[in-house]
């Protein structure tokens, strides 16, 4: 399974279950800054954001701020 097929099938999750995927990424994320030290909290929390812009998810909590 390569890269592409792997996200391929994240994006078909992610819309199957989009609130349980998206729960998941912000536990990832959690997990990563206890782990990690405080200066790459930022980091992280571009990464999660980007992968969630990847599947699809997220766009709904834009457009209520």
């Amino acid at each position: 399974m390569g890269f592409d097929d792997a996200l391929n099938k994240a994006k078909g999750l992610a819309e199957d279950n989009p609130d349980k995927v998206e729960q998941a990424l912000d536990q990832a994320g959690e997990q990563i800054k206890e782990r990690t030290p405080d200066n790459v909290d930022k980091q992280v929390d571009s990464g999660i954001d980007a992968a969630k812009d990847r599947m699809g998810l997220g766009k709904g909590d834009e457009k209520g701020k």
